[in-house]
């Protein structure tokens, strides 16, 4: 290719993963449906973006890396606090079984659908094990299910990808050098092992590696996102170059022990790295869907709807129904990794005359494809039929326990939200008890004011104590923290507070509803009340809060005022 022509290819493939991503998030549908039929659509039409006269026989490698920093920055997302007790097992349980199932199945059934070998079906049997945090993370978000299910199946799809790989390798070389499957053999599971320790061992190395250089060295947000990639390409490199694929084990054991060190201030949000493995998706995604041809395709379009039917509707419903049985059952859909080995692993063994090898890539661009498309049409009616789908309507979390914030809670309560309070007083907490209102657990405020973790179940946040300051304060440490606003009550005017008067962001209820006010008005008998929206508002009322016909909160605040619509239900604070 040309000078011209590199260019070209690296500018196309650049505006394709980003415009079909953004496309896909205006359409509110998963990105991988977008990315997979533009790239081969693309590489139909023009071969300026086909990886392997793009980059040559080196995308393999860069392909690896790739993945590498992609589940690096899914382990940061695994926090062990949520893997325990049932949990734990449902989890165990769904890797062992689910990779046992999947594989046998798609190698027994392979050579009569597709026309290949065993060891050609075993091949894409064990390629299609893996499902992935890329796909499983985005149709979680559409679904929406409740968070315990969510944990489950986000900690299934990280897990397995790295596990797959691996089981991938070994079967890979079984099949490229001794031209049969032979798993049985003690060799074969002292490789995988040894594979296994190659990856953990060069897991720890990044692991002190990153604990020295953000833990001692304190370097700041830009120093220590650069240190973070160089320190996994670096470990993945030299896993993968001791051992073939232990460089992705190497790369999720560094990000879920850097997240769980005790110590380690990992935030929840990483916006560069976050775009970063963003970009990294689109690219494979596109690079690698363009390297399958129409050609390829055709051929086994129709047995590869038939695995796909195999795959969801028994595979699938099988491993839930061994390891949890539920909305568990209908989602797994296929993703990074099995492109990338598929695309790795099938161009080896072509070269090295494997029958049927030339199929492996198609047949998993197809399966991906409809898995995906499948789960995206039918996952969120599915949970909403199970009823395991998070309520819609906002679930508040109120930061305080004055008999002011007490009264809210249980006007909003009237108003039908799920309220959670939090308070850091013995009695405080007494007395929400005492009016039936959920406690939240101790740990909670200490959750969302931690940098590595989010606030699960809540979606708006309420600072309402007495200390001006520190409503202040931790209305900018938990911003990133919550799926949804943080708001806080103004402090008095005349107010002397180190932070609280200078501190940016919207006040709830605007400056003449300021903390002390409203201690003061409900102190002297005045009472919040729950009235339909259609009412007209009386004049000694102030509109607090308005909950939409959805179930959405919308608060007054100094930047906005708030107007009843028909269908809606007003919180207000009547006079003394």
């Amino acid at each position: 290719m040309t000078d011209e022509d590199i260019l070209l290819g690296i500018a196309l493939t650049v505006a394709l993963a980003t415009g079909s991503q953004i496309l896909a998030n205006k359409l509110r549908v998963p990105a991988l449906i977008i990315l997979l039929p533009v790239g081969f659509t693309a590489g139909a039409l023009t071969d300026v973006i086909h990886p392997g006269k793009l980059i040559g026989p080196d995308f393999p490698a860069l392909v690896s890396l790739s993945v590498a920093v992609i589940l690096y920055d899914a382990g940061l997302g695994l926090n062990l606090r949520n893997l325990t007790g049932r949990t734990r097992s449902t989890v165990v349980r769904l890797l062992v079984i689910g990779i046992l199932v999947t594989f046998f199945a798609v190698g027994g059934i392979g050579p009569a659908l597709f026309g290949i070998p065993l060891r050609g079906a075993a091949m894409i049997g064990m390629i299609l094990v893996v499902s992935g945090p890329t796909v499983v993370g985005p149709l979680l978000e559409y679904v929406r299910p409740t968070d315990r299910l969510r944990r489950i199946l986000i900690w299934e799809g990280t897990l397995t990808d790295p596990i797959g790989a691996i089981l991938g390798a070994v079967v890979f070389h079984a099949v490229a050098t001794s031209h049969r499957v032979d798993l049985g053999r003690g060799y074969q599971i002292g490789q995988f092992l040894l594979s296994v320790g190659v990856g953990l061992a060069g897991g720890a190395v990044g692991t002190a590696i990153l604990w020295l250089t953000l833990n001692k060295l304190r370097l700041g947000e830009t120093l220590g996102t650069l240190a973070q990639l160089a320190t996994v390409i670096l470990v993945s490199a030299g896993c993968d170059i001791v051992r073939d694929d232990t460089g992705l084990i190497a790369a999720i054991f560094t990000g879920l022990a850097i997240t769980n060190l005790r110590g380690m201030d990992m935030p929840a949000r990483r916006p560069f790295l976050e775009t970063l493995v963003q970009m990294i998706i689109g690219l494979l995604f596109i690079s690698i869907s363009s390297a399958v041809t129409p050609d390829s395709v055709v051929p086994v379009l129709v047995p590869s709807l038939i695995l796909i039917a195999v795959l969801v509707l028994l595979v699938r419903p099988l491993i839930a129904y061994a390891s949890a049985w539920g909305f568990i059952g209908w989602m797994a859909p296929r993703g990074i990794v099995a492109a990338s080995t598929a695309s790795a692993f099938s161009a080896t063994l072509v070269a090295k005359g494997l029958p049927g090898a030339s199929k492996i890539l198609p047949i998993t661009f197809l399966v991906i494809v409809g898995t995906v498309l499948l789960y995206a049409l039918t996952a969120a009616p599915v949970a909403r039929k199970l009823g395991v789908v998070r309520s819609a309507r906002t679930r508040p979390l109120l930061v305080g326990g004055a008999p002011w914030v007490i009264g809210l809670g249980k006007a909003l309560e009237t108003a039908g939200l799920h309220v959670l309070m939090w308070a850091g007083l013995d009695e405080e907490r007494e007395r929400i008890t005492a009016a039936g209102i959920e406690l939240a657990h101790g740990e909670m405020l200490a959750t969302a004011t931690n940098p590595r973790a989010r606030l699960e179940g809540v979606t708006a946040v309420f600072l309402l104590t007495d200390d001006d300051d520190f409503n202040a304060l931790a209305s900018v440490v938990i911003k990133d923290n919550v799926r949804g606003p943080v708001y806080r009550v103004g402090p008095p005017r005349d107010s002397h507070g180190v932070v609280a008067p200078y501190t940016g962001g919207d006040i709830l209820f605007g400056r003449a509803l300021v903390r002390h006010r409203l201690a003061a008005r409900y102190e002297q008998g005045a009472r919040f009340h729950v009235q339909p929206g259609s009412q007209p508002v009386p004049p000694d009322h102030d509109i607090l809060f308005v909950v939409r016909a959805d179930g959405q909160l919308a608060p007054v605040t100094g930047a906005q005022t708030i107007t009843p619509q028909p269908g809606d239900t007003a919180v207000l604070m009547g006079s003394v």
